[in-house]
């Protein structure tokens, strides 16, 4: 194959992609090569060219023996390192044999991986925590406290707890299962909201009271219709009003709006803003970024002893991206928080 050949290949490629003759030296590389490995590599010896070992290593074996390569290239743009898929083919060049390089960028499928792994690290830990202390205490009644009937009665308290414990992680789990699975098929049944938030602050209200919380309902219409899937709207306002309530503290109060039809920015058309704000503590800025990251918590010792999964705000961003929806969070501290679900209404 002639140079000029071999330039209108390269560049005909959509990856990032280089030609390395015989000599050693790169003889072209298309436009997305030089982006990922900077300019002016046409005429520089690959080494000076690639720098990385294993990818060296991969360039000299094809030129060896003519055999297919893959090996793996790392690169770091302006936000985050990417992660190449890097394939090494011979590639005859006037007479003598060369290798061409594609390079594949593989980032999303690495941060899938990583995120997989974490999401297993993290159900184990939340899991290993309960069935630890439920095992010890099943050890302890069946050994010293056997005849206790006080200690008996205590650990079987304890136990319960934890086990609901487990049981609502596994419900929460069960749930954002459902969600993600769902989330690319938008819902249209008809839903009455104003219904949906008065259900969901009834259901709440014992709770409120137990913890000395005001609830404060404030609808600007009393019927209005989205399109949307009813038990996730509900679920979305219980997470949110029960988050509002456990963690604001006694004494404090917990509004909850539900504006009137308007045109909304975010959304570019007309929407309607469901609004759940507490004079709580606060939250600090850093935190607000990440609070809808799965096992994400601010205080992980107060969160478990408020019954939390760590669950409960990926669920609902989640079930708002399955409505097209918007959620944003407002919070400083000692100003109490304001989530918003800002949600398109129905045609």
């Amino acid at each position: 194959m002639m140079q000029t050949d071999v330039r209108r290949v390269v560049d005909a490629v959509p990856l990032p992609a280089l030609v390395i003759r015989a000599d050693e030296r790169v003889a072209a590389a298309n436009a997305e090569a030089l982006a990922l490995l900077g300019p002016e590599l046409e005429g520089r010896h690959f080494i000076t060219a690639l720098r990385q070992p294993v990818l060296l290593d991969a360039v000299e074996g094809t030129f060896r023996d003519a055999e297919p390569r893959m090996t793996r290239f790392l690169a770091r743009d302006e936000r985050q390192d990417t992660t190449f898929d890097v394939s090494c083919r011979t590639l005859p060049l006037d007479g003598a044999p060369g290798v061409m390089l594609t390079f594949q960028d593989i980032t999303h499928l690495e941060q899938a991986g990583q995120m997989r792994r974490d999401f297993v690290a993290n159900v184990s830990h939340e899991l290993r925590t309960p069935l630890t202390a439920l095992l010890g205490f099943i050890e302890t009644l069946k050994g010293p406290a056997r005849d206790d009937a006080g200690a008996r009665d205590r650990f079987l308290d304890i136990m319960e707890a934890e086990a609901g414990r487990m049981e609502r992680l596994v419900g929460d789990l069960l749930s954002l299962s459902r969600v993600e699975a769902e989330e690319r098929v938008r819902p249209t049944d008809p839903v009455d909201l104003p219904g949906v938030v008065r259900s969901a602050l009834n259901r709440l209200a014992p709770l409120a009271e137990e913890a000395e919380v005001a609830l404060d309902l404030d609808l600007a219409q009393d019927q209005l219709e989205v399109s949307g899937d009813e038990d996730q709207l509900r679920q979305v306002v219980v997470n949110l009003v029960e988050n509002a309530v456990k963690y604001s503290g006694s004494g404090s109060e917990v509004r909850v709006g539900l504006s009137a039809p308007a045109y909304q920015p975010r959304l570019r058309g007309q929407g309607v803003v469901l609004s759940i704000s507490d004079t709580g503590p606060g939250i600090e800025p850093i935190h607000i970024p990440r609070l809808t990251e799965r096992f994400y918590r601010i205080d992980n010792h107060r969160s478990r002893e408020m019954g939390g999964t760590g669950l409960g705000l990926a669920i609902v961003k989640h079930i708002v991206n399955r409505h097209r929806g918007r959620l944003r969070i407002d919070s400083a501290p000692g100003k109490g928080t304001t989530f918003r679900v800002i949600l398109p209404i129905r045609a």
